[in-house]
């Protein structure tokens, strides 16, 4: 990767001292926590930036804000600006939202062009797949090219890209293993689950959210059921605590979920449509999960939502929440009811996290706690989180 890869800041500049994914990396009854520095500080939020989003495959957008061939939207991750489109075939494509010639930031707004992205600065103009096709003036006056410049040697530089339940994921380093392998053991775990035929509920499913906290917050906390009974009573009603169980992937996730959620206690008798195939546990079966870094999506019967952490900053978080629905009909105005309440119950839930979330970050603050400590019986999830990212770091700072 261009730019920021290059730079290689080592623990110690980054407020960790060195060895601290040691005790990060034990048994959850003997592990303590990532450090305070770990979401405190602007400088260990860049190196993470560089040594572990970068290196994997992070969420930087949502497909559906960008519809029809020409949708052009600029995006960022954790500041390196970038923009997403949707090119002439449908594909969608990632660049570095920066011009060739002098830097300039390529688009600043969302957008709808025809055939091109032109730089408002010199006009020098790209086509949505990249290709640097005119560079007006570049030989003198009226002569739009040059015997010594190449075009073809400064398009726009893009990044590997994947959608997968309509989040745009990259991979910034370029290195990372290829996205289905990446997938693989989360696709394998949800195969009776066709996500294909998810389609999405439109204006009335999906929110933001902004977090005075530190996207890893967000992350843990969607690991967590412990908290469940305390802050979430309405969940309790429809998923009761005996029936939760832990979720520890083989890949690059973890979660939770429920053998008996009942889809109708979140608002109304709403009756979606569920996934073909499913047997009778299946539809009454509901999991949770966190893909590291910063995707969660939360799979029923009847409907699956996703969250994506945006990182702004070490002590801030913009969330993204969208709801899927199995068939276009459930997307008609006969559900249109039902698919609101089922936003404003989500909602519900997920604000009511925002005090727990924005409450941790400001402990953050307190030389007394050093990263706590993990319930064995409880905290199995969030702890494979921080694991996670440890030995991330740890193999990035190693050169591996």
């Amino acid at each position: 990767m261009p730019g920021s890869m290059s730079r290689i800041v080592d623990f110690t500049a980054a407020g960790l001292e060195e060895g601290f994914h040691l005790a990060v990396d034990r048994p959850t009854a003997e592990a303590k926590g990532l450090p305070n520095a770990a979401y405190t500080s602007e400088a260990y939020f860049a190196f993470e930036r560089d040594r572990l989003f970068a290196k994997t495959w992070s969420v930087v957008g949502i497909a559906g804000d960008i519809p029809a061939p020409g949708d052009v939207k600029p995006v960022s991750l954790m500041g390196i600006p970038l923009v997403m489109l949707r090119d002439r075939s449908g594909a969608v494509r990632v660049f570095h939202n920066v011009c060739s010639h002098r830097g300039l930031e390529l688009v600043s707004a969302p957008c709808h062009v025809s055939a091109a992205l032109r730089c408002p600065y010199h006009s020098w103009t790209y086509d949505l797949s990249g290709k640097l096709i005119a560079t007006p003036g570049i030989g003198g006056v009226g002569k739009n090219s040059c015997p010594k410049f190449d075009k073809s040697l400064h398009g726009l530089k893009s990044v590997p890209t994947a959608v997968w339940l309509g989040m745009v994921f990259v991979n910034l380093s370029g290195d990372a293993p290829d996205f289905e392998s990446h997938m693989a053991p989360l696709n394998k775990r949800w195969a009776e689950y066709d996500l294909s035929d998810l389609r999405h509920g439109g204006a009335d499913s999906t929110w933001s959210l902004d977090l005075k906290c530190n996207w890893k917050l967000g992350v843990e906390n969607h690991c967590d059921a412990y908290h469940l009974p305390w802050i979430h009573p309405s969940l309790s009603n429809i998923s009761s605590p005996n029936v939760r169980y832990e979720i520890k992937g083989e890949g690059p996730y973890a979660g939770v979920g429920s053998r008996a959620y009942l889809p109708n206690g979140t608002g109304g008798d709403r009756n979606f449509p569920v996934f073909p195939g499913l047997d009778a546990a299946g539809i009454d079966r509901a999991e949770y999960v966190s893909l590291f870094p910063n995707a969660t999506a939360g799979v029923h019967g009847d409907h699956v939502w996703t969250v994506w952490f945006d990182p702004l900053a070490a002590d801030r978080t913009h969330e993204r929440m969208d709801i899927y629905y199995v068939g276009e009909a459930a997307c008609g105005e006969a559900y249109a009811e039902a698919r609101r309440a089922n936003r404003a119950f989500w909602l519900q839930v997920f604000d009511e996290d925002r005090g727990v979330v924005e409450g941790m970050q400001r402990g953050r603050a307190s030389p007394a706690f050093q990263g706590g400590v993990f319930a064995e019986a409880r905290d199995q999830p969030a702890h494979s989180f921080h694991v996670w990212v440890a030995r991330a770091l740890a193999a990035a700072a190693a050169g591996s």
